[in-house]
């Protein structure tokens, strides 16, 4: 593979969907005094939950919705939402929670996790419902979460609310029941699941989040037990319309700098890469990947890299970082065993790009020159990337009226014993 030359790659910078300007603390006040929660929780002792994803401002969302309890009257304790993330241990999860901003230090509120879990009946879907045991003792539930396009399959609920409610809540026990079915589980189940939740359990609310391709809170919105299904997909529609895409359709070789589960539960997005690899599910139509090279891992993951098999190539830097039995568990959990197959695996970040394209022009590999080449921080940052000279003609020939602009000048990637400068 010596005789591969990575492309020279120009810069590109996109207009991501964008939405208006959300101030957290005053949506939430208001939000609050809308749906009357302070009557709700004086003297109660209300659980709240929040999960493992790296949601915009999630810190922020967590110390005001516990000021606003104990504002009101009410004892809050934090409970990891999480199903079997975090090692499925308590630990593991407070460790999550810890990396996402959310600690008892930072909130002034104890956390209080556990893995187990109280079967609160069986569902009409014939899959018990269950729910985490301190939260089934409180005396109400109160929830947060993004609200987006899944990363395994699309139906009328995705990942949100209700999916906190179903897996999430339900921890390891829970999400293994419901993943035990596959697609079906997670975009049949899951509504059936949660409603049975709604109807046996102490929930108060659950307050969803947007964001848009910025990464940006785009709409904060809070429900009731009878109102959180219709809001729940009508969050979801506003997720799609603002999703971000990689600028083409078609590309040889792309380059992912870091995956991690703060970026995706996928740690990739299937969404933005085109690649599901879910049983009985089909592939999407686009983007049209040839061969994926992923580099490296984010610190807040720790260790977890469900997925990487997502990628075909992949450097020693991000498989040293892979902590194995969390990352095992979470994938054995979730079923979509094709995911953690390993992808072939290279000493330095240079030799990881060149493997992935001298394999993409196996057949002739001078063609490799003249590569469709993306690079990409990860698939939650698509505003900047580089692109190689066939990509970035495609785009200054498209005409995208200053939505896509492309870099004057292209320059050689920079390797310093072999690993990305």
């Amino acid at each position: 593979m010596q005789e591969i030359r990575i492309p020279a790659l120009y810069p590109v910078r996109q207009a991501l969907p964008k939405g208006e300007p959300v101030d957290i603390e005053q949506t939430l006040e208001a939000e609050w005094a809308r749906l009357g929660m302070a009557a709700q929780v004086a003297g109660k002792r209300i659980a709240l939950g929040f999960g493992s994803r790296g949601i915009a401002s999630i810190d922020v969302i967590a110390r005001k919705l516990v000021a606003l309890v104990k504002q009101s009257g009410g004892e809050p304790f934090i409970v990891p939402a999480m199903g079997s993330h975090g090692g499925a241990t308590p630990a593991g999860q407070i460790e999550v929670l810890a990396g996402l901003g959310i600690s008892e230090e930072r909130t002034g509120c104890p956390i209080r996790a556990t893995m187990q879990v109280v079967n609160t009946g069986m569902t009409s879907c014939g899959v018990p419902a269950y729910l985490d045991k301190n939260v089934a003792q409180a005396d109400g539930l109160i929830i947060s979460n993004r609200t987006k396009v899944h990363t395994d399959f699309h139906g009328p609920h995705e990942s949100g609310l209700m999916k906190m409610l179903a897996i999430g809540l339900g921890k390891e026990t829970g999400a293994s029941a419901i993943h035990s079915h596959g697609t079906v589980g997670l975009r049949d189940y899951i509504p059936i699941i949660a409603k049975h939740l709604l109807r046996h359990s102490n929930f108060l609310a659950g307050f969803g989040v947007v964001e848009d391709g910025y990464h940006q809170v785009a709409q904060l919105q809070g429900f009731g037990a009878d109102t959180v299904v219709e809001g729940d997909q009508r969050l979801l529609q506003r997720s799609r319309e603002l999703m971000p895409s990689l600028p083409v359709e078609d590309i040889d070789v792309l380059i992912i700098d870091e995956m991690g589960k703060d970026i995706s539960g996928a740690g990739m997005d299937t969404n933005i890469i085109g690649r599901w690899m879910v049983e009985g599910e089909p592939e999407p139509e686009s983007p049209r990947i040839k061969r994926i090279a992923i580099l490296d891992l984010t610190p807040a993951s720790h260790g977890n890299a469900t997925t990487y098999g997502l990628a075909d190539f992949m450097s020693r830097k991000l498989f040293d970082k892979i902590d194995f039995p969390i990352t095992m568990k979470n994938m054995f959990t979730s079923g979509s065993l094709k995911r953690c197959r390993m992808p072939l695996m290279f000493e330095t970040d240079e030799e990881t790009i060149k493997a992935a394209l001298y394999d993409a022009f196996r057949i002739d590999p001078a063609q490799a020159a003249a590569a469709r080449v993306v690079r990409i921080k990860n698939t939650l940052a698509l505003e900047q990337l580089w692109v190689s000279a066939s990509v970035a003609a495609e785009l200054n020939g498209n005409g995208h009226n200053g939505s896509i602009q492309v870099g004057a000048h292209a320059a050689d990637l920079e390797f310093a014993a072999g690993m990305l400068v």
